[in-house]
């Protein structure tokens, strides 16, 4: 049964369903599924921007009973790499362009019509950006209120919108997801979509590995004898991230592999349960790049610098948002793509898509970044603590 409850599954299951029923279905009953994805779509563009500010505000909270500093100093760490991991994206995007020939749109046949749509706009303030501004201020100032009321209200509030997305959202996707798909297959644009990918999988691995030994190299100081033991002591939770899809679940394995590779091991069990949720650099990576190649497919070009400047900010920003969120961080996202990208309906398809099949890969290279990054800032945080004139390093019980 629980291989049935698997959201993969689940999928590939509903879509061979629809392949195989697709030559004997109307245009009606096609406009049917793509109207639900639209729908679902809709329902997330009014909920999220409230629901980011939440998610940012509900994170920076949990800090509260961390040492400032620490917490400062592992906070601009966090962002800095997300950010580098971002833009080594977008230049890796540039260098493998040339084999994305832009999809032939001009050729597609009519596109579905939802049958239904809100008969109103949401106002330009209402954005995703915006609540990300809202979720840092409310952050930043809660914890000087010592209002024990507005704390409880923020956390049933963070409850409340992670139940609506983890428990309802979430179990929507297959759907989400069958809508969009059929509205691409309907404009003749899947099958040209599908074959242009094909190759950029094995790219993206390359490209992943290529980055995540560079983070290795640097935790061991350029040692290739540290660097593969380094490497070696991380496998395990590597290897059980890619079987389970969950980095936290494997926060233990992850734990037990930094410690090996610290001066002071007991540094990662502060640094680990810290990052885990907001420093994604497989995320970062293969997000940007897949949403840079759909966005050469669509509109002939990459981002150009000043589009990709704002996205990399907001992408970077809504990352501390999904802290706060498990199973559902996707849906933070979206928004980001429509927004600073332009994504539509199609576009939108195919980064869930692809979402679903690189799953287990980017999961496991989550937690091999986050591995080696953890000894990169044990090493940042010492040199700090020298700055500070402090005659010895702390130790992890002192940072929380």
């Amino acid at each position: 049964m629980n291989f049935y409850r698997n959201r993969s599954i689940q999928i590939l299951l509903l879509l061979a369903i629809y392949f195989i029923s697709a030559p004997y279905l109307n245009v009606e009953t096609q406009s049917f599924f793509y109207t639900i994805s639209v729908f679902i779509k809709d329902m997330l563009m009014i909920v999220m921007p409230l629901t980011v500010a939440i998610f940012i505000a509900a994170t920076i909270q949990s800090f509260k009973n961390k040492a400032v500093f620490f917490i400062l100093a592992i906070t601009i760490f966090e962002a800095c790499s997300n950010m580098m991991s971002v833009w080594y994206a977008m230049m890796s995007a540039y260098l493998v362009s040339d084999m994305m020939p832009p999809l032939n749109i001009a050729s597609s046949a009519a596109q579905l019509e939802a049958l239904w749509r809100f008969p109103f706009k949401m106002p330009a303030f209402w954005s995703a950006d915006k609540g990300v501004l809202l979720g840092l201020l409310i952050g930043l100032l809660l914890p000087f209120t010592h209002n024990k009321i507005a704390h409880k209200s923020l956390q049933a509030a963070k409850n409340t919108m992670e139940y609506l997305l983890t428990k309802i959202f979430a179990r929507l996707i297959p759907l989400f997801v069958l809508g969009f798909v059929v509205q691409m297959h309907a404009s003749k644009m899947l099958d040209n979509a599908i074959t242009n990918y094909a190759s950029l999988i094995l790219v993206l691995i390359v490209i992943l590995v290529i980055y995540i030994s560079f983070l290795f190299l640097l935790s061991s100081g350029l040692s290739y004898t540290r660097f593969t033991r380094h490497v070696k002591n991380l496998l395990p939770a590597g290897g059980i991230s890619l079987t389970s899809g969950c980095s936290l679940s494997t926060m233990p394995w992850t734990i037990s592999g930094a410690s090996k590779n610290l001066n002071h091991p007991s540094f990662a069990s502060a640094v680990i349960p810290t990052t885990t949720n907001i420093q994604q650099i497989g995320d970062c990576i293969a997000q940007t790049l897949m949403c840079s190649m759909i966005y050469l497919q669509f509109y002939g070009h990459l981002p150009d610098l000043a589009t990709f400047s704002a996205f990399s900010v907001a992408f970077v920003l809504a990352r501390f948002a999904t802290a706060a969120m498990l199973g559902g961080a996707i849906f933070v996202m979206l928004p980001i793509y429509e927004t600073y990208l332009h994504f539509n309906s199609e576009m939108i398809a195919l980064i869930l898509a692809f979402n679903v099949l690189l799953d287990p890969i980017i999961t496991s290279s989550n937690v091999m970044a986050n591995g080696a990054l953890c000894r990169v800032f044990e090493r940042i945080w010492l040199k700090l603590n020298r700055m500070l004139k402090r005659t010895t390093p702390m130790k992890a019980e002192n940072f929380i």
